[in-house]
């Protein structure tokens, strides 16, 4: 076994006793119309049995408020989670007593539109590291940073740059991280405006990367570099869903939002096509949005039913799966909150969800920007 699997193995462990990883803008319920030439998904390629169960959501409770331009949740094991806040670099510790506390400013981060600091994850292996994706000077890199300290009391350690060189922008500008159950560290791209770019796989953007912990490309990567998808515009989600399917969310350009399952080497055909195309040389999407109801961002999958947190659609798209394929239809779930940057599943397997109402696009409520807690029920299918 390789000392990085061996890492990764240790690491995922460890992991599962003391932290979580996230694998991974409300307006009335509007389902995505269903009928040609705008269906929401194309035929099903698989089994569509419903026989699993159907996850049914509580009303939301506030675990934090207050936040200024969230971007990222990880959940910490204990009850507390690390969040991003884009503008001012800083990692925030919400305690497992509710209190929130500064755990340190990633340096180096410039912000501008929609870079600044975006997605984090947690590693494992070597210690415990944070990883950051952040617009520096002349570009967006990835960082890690070790964890020091316990929680109440984290503080970061200085970073190392895992990865560097992607062209960052105002807009399109990607950023979510997240490991995935191979161990290796997945990092989305937009095409920074060059939509071009999107279909060079020997350019970083418009992609899904993916590396190891210390910034190698991943053995086995389709390209025999750090590419692993390519024809993206803007992702800002991913997720696995329990038999071990990869799927990310994206945004469109003015039509189409999508859902995507990933493959390694899949072209998802931007800026050639936008949703469901009918193309044989890209791979469409498994269901899709106008752009009005959508805008997705964060992206969780708890069992086999998945979570989309959107920002210009100010809702929650609950989407049931088998294998690859959509049961039924998309449905439309936590209206009120404004617009939703995040969505990350916790220890105890409750959604957490992150408003985004104080990036500058939304309507600041009372408190905003929160963290919230969503109960989910399990119901049998009918």
């Amino acid at each position: 076994m390789s000392a990085r699997r061996a890492g990764a193995i240790t690491g995922a462990v460890a992991l599962a006793a003391m932290l979580t990883v996230a694998l991974m803008g409300c307006a009335p319920t509007v389902q995505p119309t269903a009928s040609a030439p705008t269906a929401s998904r194309p035929a099903p390629t698989g089994s569509t049995s419903s026989g699993s169960a159907v996850q049914t959501l509580a009303a939301p409770t506030t675990l934090a408020e207050d936040l200024d331009a969230p971007w990222s949740v990880v959940p910490l094991a204990d009850g507390g989670a690390l969040i991003s806040q884009r503008g001012d670099g800083r990692i925030l510790e919400l305690t497992a007593a509710g209190r929130t506390r500064e755990v340190g400013t990633v340096p180096g981060v410039v912000a501008s539109g929609e870079g600044g600091l975006n997605g984090i994850a947690l590693w494992t292996g070597d210690g415990t590291w944070l990883y950051a994706y952040h617009a520096a000077a002349h570009d967006n890199r990835v960082v890690r940073m070790p964890m020091v300290g316990d929680a109440g009391s984290y503080r970061l350690g200085a970073p190392e740059t895992v990865l560097s060189g992607i062209r960052k922008a105002s807009f399109h500008n990607g950023g979510r991280l997240a490991f995935g159950p191979d161990g290796d560290l997945y990092v989305t791209t937009g095409d920074a405006g060059e939509s071009n770019d999107a279909q060079d796989t020997g350019s970083r953007n418009g992609k899904i990367l993916r590396i190891t912990p210390t910034g190698d490309p991943a053995p086995g990567n389709p390209f025999g570099n750090d590419v692993y998808s390519y024809g993206h515009r803007n992702v800002q989600g991913i997720a696995w869903t329990a038999d071990g399917t990869m799927w990310a969310s994206e945004f469109g350009q003015n039509t189409w939002d999508e859902l995507n399952v990933i493959v390694p080497g899949g072209n998802y055909g931007w800026p050639v096509v936008e949703g469901i195309a009918g193309d044989d040389r890209f791979r469409d999407p498994i269901a899709q949005w106008p752009t009005s109801q959508a805008s997705p961002s964060g992206l969780a999958a708890l069992g086999d039913t998945l979570y989309l947190a959107c920002l210009r659609g100010e809702r929650l798209w609950q989407v049931r799966t088998s294998g690859d394929t959509m049961i039924g239809e998309p449905v439309a779930l936590l209206s009120g909150h404004g617009r939703l940057r995040d969505v990350v599943v916790a220890p105890d397997q409750s959604l957490w969800v992150l408003t985004n109402n104080t990036d500058g696009r939304g309507s600041p409520r009372a408190g905003d920007d929160h963290l919230l807690r969503v109960a989910v029920r399990q119901e049998a299918a009918g």
